[in-house]
């Protein structure tokens, strides 16, 4: 059962608009990912996702008919949106351009990368949620091989693309917790790139 569209607003909620279909969308999804990564995937309920948005619940039911496929589609734009701001596959074949977006990727989207690992965490859970995960971090695996691919002479083997992806999310989280800052998470990139570069000049 959908939840009806509200007719009021509580005290202190934002004041609903409507929206176009495709800007509506966009901003639900961005809604989404937001009180995700704020507040945990166990408070992503329509009610929540049309507050953060500014709209009413009912459009969040029109666009997405489900919760499941409202964490689908939030998980698939969080991942288009990383893989576009960190530039794991800039297509250049240049190590100093490989994730070159990365540090002010977990600056600019916090919620976005929190989003990712709340998903991942809670697909431990539910098994259910494992194959949309796996799927959409393959993306993720196969963006990095690529690029890796065109760097070094030889191709990057599905061990070391893995290793080096590896790292990179560990950074990701070490930042956005503040385990690690921007600098340390710059100083390791300039590691990883230095040995791409060795790896990519051997004959």
């Amino acid at each position: 059962m959908t939840e009806p569209a509200e007719t009021s607003q509580q005290p202190g909620a934002r004041a609903s608009r409507r929206l176009g279909y495709g800007e509506g969308r966009e901003a639900l999804l961005k809604a989404a990912v937001r009180v995700v990564g704020r507040r945990g995937l166990r408070h992503l309920t329509y009610r929540a996702v049309a507050e953060e948005a500014g709209v009413t619940h009912g459009l969040v039911v029109h666009h997405f008919g489900s919760r499941d496929a409202l964490i689908e589609e939030s998980l698939a734009y969080a991942v288009r949106t990383s893989l576009s701001s960190s530039l794991l596959e800039p297509g250049t074949g240049r190590p100093e351009d490989f994730v070159s977006g990365l540090p002010a990727m977990v600056e600019d989207d916090a919620d976005g990368q929190a989003y990712q690992y709340e998903l991942l965490l809670e697909a431990r859970r539910r098994p259910e949620l494992l194959p949309q995960v796996r799927a959409l971090y393959d993306e993720y695996f196969d963006a990095s091989r690529r690029e890796l691919d065109r760097i070094l002479p030889e191709g990057a083997a599905p061990a070391f693309n893995r290793l080096v992806f590896a790292a990179l999310d560990g950074l990701v989280l070490h930042q956005l917790t503040g385990i690690g800052g921007r600098a340390e998470t710059e100083a390791a990139l300039a590691e990883l790139r230095s040995l791409l570069r060795a790896l990519g000049s051997r004959d």
